[in-house]
């Protein structure tokens, strides 16, 4: 073997020998080692109570949380967090699939890059999406009491409870969280 390939291996041994430990990595258990959530406290997680929040919506009013879940035969609310990029306008679209099958959820995007009601309704129009009811984060509280970035997409139930809190992938977990709903 050559000087220069025995450097090489002499090298290699010593970053490996400072990798210790990794064989969990290797070879990992498949446990979760997150801690445990608890269900049926406010929280934003699966199965914790969403917690309440008041927005300004893009046409002069302001929506609560609580308010659209207490709406007649509503089962519950979609929260999708947007910014009006491509990717978060493309997935608009796509939930739009979703409102003939779903009659009694209600799809709210939750703007929190515009700064006011009324460039959230500019917003609003020039993307076409006058069918979604648009609500202005505009301090970001909302955003980051469910701990949202773009594309964060929370299902909540009738009764409040938070039955999906992920960022849109597809569309297939958002209709099964839908179709689970009580």
């Amino acid at each position: 073997m050559g000087s220069v390939n025995k450097r090489w291996l002499i090298l290699l041994l010593i970053v490996l020998a400072g990798c210790g430990g990794m064989m969990d990595d290797l070879a990992p258990s498949g446990s979760d080692k997150r801690p445990p959530v608890q269900c049926d406290i406010t929280g934003t997680s699966v199965c914790q109570i969403a917690p309440d929040f008041a927005l300004p919506d893009t046409l002069g009013g302001s929506v609560t949380l609580s308010s659209e879940l207490t709406t007649t035969n509503t089962k519950g609310v979609v929260l999708y967090f947007t910014m009006w990029c491509s990717s978060c306008r493309d997935d608009m679209i796509a939930m739009r699939n979703f409102f003939s099958a779903f009659p009694n959820v209600h799809f709210i995007a939750v703007d929190y890059v515009s700064g006011s009601a009324a460039v959230a309704a500019q917003s609003q129009s020039a993307n076409g999406f006058s069918d979604f009811i648009v609500l202005a984060d505009t301090q970001r509280n909302v955003m980051n009491l469910y701990q949202a970035q773009m594309g964060t997409t929370v299902v909540i139930d009738r009764a409040g409870v938070v039955r999906m809190n992920e960022s849109y992938k597809d569309g297939a977990r958002l209709q099964a969280a839908l179709s689970s709903l009580p």
